[in-house]
């Protein structure tokens, strides 16, 4: 048995055990899902949230006079983060494997976007590449890391889920994208549209505590980049990076930048969709019990 598993276990395990003795009925029945549901996406957002700790935690209290850049600082807590996670069987090689494609695939863009003057990192550091901070790739993974994740601890399950090829295709679309609108046409907006026509009618089914709920995947997709966007503006806010008009005086993220992470979270959804049917054999399956 893997440590995950061990852990996953005895956690499944004290959560009965906790249910047993406090659903008395249908209101308490229901309160204790609703505090499953947020336990399993603490659980889920551990290593974005644990980042983004840093990221404040650096602004307020990190010494200027350090030997150590907070930058590179960031790198470093990241790395021992990452390495903790699957030490304590929190996170699996699987899903490490996951978050290093989306490590490498955000840090690329982060070079071209950076050069392009979409966004600066004021601060100095050693480990970088270019105007990049190597601790940048590891906010993009901490959104390959959560939906890999969140996949697991809710075990995920589709209706009309659409064909893998026709999803790469889209997402490989919306990565070239980000790159090609500096120099001709920007189609997001048909990318938007395009993520309604392949995604539209997907379903997917959770597991917050016993039962199976349904939800709109595109609903999903927008809901989780709400929260990116949020944690983005708290991170501009410390001074993580910033966007221009934001040298001087912090203001709120573009809206646009929603839309920006909405597209995203479509490239990480495929890869990490790309990873469950090479493990499984198959696309999608159903809940035999909903």
């Amino acid at each position: 048995m893997s440590r995950f598993s061990a852990l996953s276990d005895k956690l499944t395990g004290a959560r009965e055990r906790l249910r047993r003795l406090a659903v008395k009925g249908p209101v308490t029945a229901g309160v204790f899902e609703f505090v499953s549901f947020g336990i399993k996406q603490a659980w889920a957002c551990i290593f974005g949230g644990l980042l983004l700790a840093l990221i404040l935690a650096t602004h307020l209290w990190y010494p200027e006079t350090a030997w150590l850049s907070r930058y590179d600082f960031l790198v470093i807590t990241a790395i021992f983060i990452q390495v903790g996670l699957i030490a304590t069987g929190l996170e699996t090689w699987e899903e490490a494997r996951v978050i290093l494609v989306f490590h490498v695939v955000g840090t690329v863009m982060e070079i071209f976007k950076t050069s392009a003057g979409s966004w600066i990192y004021p601060e100095d550091s050693l480990l970088r590449i270019g105007g990049v901070p190597l601790f940048s790739g590891f906010m993009y993974a901490a959104v390959g890391s959560y939906l890999a994740r969140v996949w697991r601890i809710f075990d995920f399950r589709f209706d009309h889920f659409p064909s893998l090829w026709l999803q790469g295709l889209l997402a490989l679309a919306i990565y070239l994208n980000f790159f090609t609108h500096h120099f001709t046409v920007d189609i997001r907006n048909v990318l938007f549209v395009a993520t309604l026509l392949v995604y539209g009618r997907s379903i997917v089914w959770f597991r917050p505590d016993r039962a199976y709920r349904p939800m709109p995947l595109v609903l999903g997709f927008g809901l989780v980049a709400l929260f990116i966007w949020i944690a983005e503006n708290l991170g501009t806010l410390a001074r993580a990076w910033t966007y221009p008009g934001q040298e001087s005086v912090w203001k709120l993220v573009s809206a646009a930048k929603f839309g920006s992470w909405y597209l995203l979270m479509i490239i990480s959804f495929v890869l990490v969709a790309l990873v469950h049917s090479a493990r499984k054999g198959r696309h999608a399956e159903k809940p035999a019990d909903r």
